[in-house]
């Protein structure tokens, strides 16, 4: 491994190491929020603020005047559309700082953000590599939150999520940063962090913390989201079938919905072959399975009625699209090999 330079131990501002923030961006409204509460955190300003526009085709002017005080310290640049993973590799790949902080432009750190990860990176010793912020989502204090709320809640629990996350930018160019096979803000950042882990350097959690609103979204956002499971066959290929636990990242259900999917196949094919008997109980496997699915995210949820519909319709057909998008992932990805790390 590369020596990485050393850092003061003092946790004070003033002897803090220095740091540019990278911030991607597809020019959705909150990018103002975003650039706002970073002007009003005080103590240890980055050196500079680079928003990189992923719009395949910019249209409009981002709200770069939001930054403030700080306005004078942000640049642009674009990545084409290439997905976050591309974007985060073009706005590193420019910084000359002793540590990158990635934010997303969906997130809002709090007043004494700037203050706290001054203490975070000059507590850094020689061996680490990257520090990551804490979450926290706001939830509705009226009733109970919906699947999607719940969702983006689990970012409080997530490890080495790029929504706030420090790396040295040492430690980024010996692993040559985000994996650009990886499109959607989706498990690229995982892989960083265990190829960053497997260069020899460790990760830790800081003390800072930063606000991360849930978006809106449609009824339909989870079966979109099934498109990860894509990016957690490439995983494998690169990571080993372990990969989730040094991830510390959750298993996920697809082997619930693999099994459930087979049960429907299985009755399909029976029915047209008249076995009626064996049609039936692979049709209740794969009913049993469905409204297990359903009701596990009904019960924590408010039981409107737009959500338990919601919850019912997207459990139908969730469990065959995931088994579709991970076989798809395995068949693309079959022969991906690992990136290398620069020695």
């Amino acid at each position: 491994m590369t020596n990485p330079p050393s850092t003061p131990t003092s946790s004070t501002p003033t002897s803090a190491p220095a740091y540019s923030v990278v911030v991607p961006t597809i020019g959705r409204p909150c990018l103002a929020d975003c650039l706002r509460a970073l002007a009003t955190a005080t103590g240890h300003p980055p050196t500079e603020i680079v928003v990189v526009d992923d719009r395949p085709h910019p249209a409009g002017a981002l709200p770069l005047e939001a930054a403030g005080v700080l306005r004078g310290r942000v640049r642009t640049l674009r990545s084409g559309g290439r997905g976050p993973a591309a974007a985060r590799n073009t706005g590193w790949r420019t910084v000359t700082t002793p540590w990158t902080v990635f934010l997303d432009d969906d997130v809002q750190v709090l007043p004494d953000w700037s203050r706290r990860l001054a203490g975070d990176l000059a507590a850094a010793d020689a061996v680490t590599g990257g520090i990551q912020g804490r979450l926290s989502v706001p939830l509705p204090a009226d009733r109970r939150p919906t699947d999607w709320e719940r969702g983006t809640a689990g970012l409080e629990r997530a490890a080495w999520a790029t929504a706030d996350m420090a790396y040295r930018t040492a430690a980024l160019a010996q692993v040559d940063g985000f994996d650009e096979r990886f499109p959607r803000a989706f498990r690229e950042d995982a892989d960083v962090a265990l190829r960053v882990r497997d260069a020899g350097w460790t990760l830790r959690r800081g003390q800072r913390t930063t606000r991360h609103p849930v978006r809106p979204a449609d009824r339909w956002v989870s079966v979109r989201a099934q498109r990860g499971n894509a990016d957690d066959a490439l995983m494998t290929r690169l990571h080993g079938r372990d990969w989730w636990i040094r991830a510390g990242a959750p298993r996920g259900r697809l082997t619930r919905h693999a099994l459930v999917t087979a049960g429907a196949l299985v009755a399909a094919g029976c029915a047209a072959a008249r076995r009626p008997r064996a049609a039936g109980a692979a049709g209740a496997l794969w009913a049993l399975g469905t409204a297990e699915f359903a009701l596990a995210r009904i019960a924590p949820g408010p039981r409107t009625a737009r959500e338990v519909t919601t919850m019912l319709s997207t459990s139908l057909v969730i469990p065959p699209l995931a088994v579709r998008h991970w076989l798809d992932g395995r068949i693309r990805h079959r022969g991906a090999a690992p990136l290398r790390s620069t020695r």
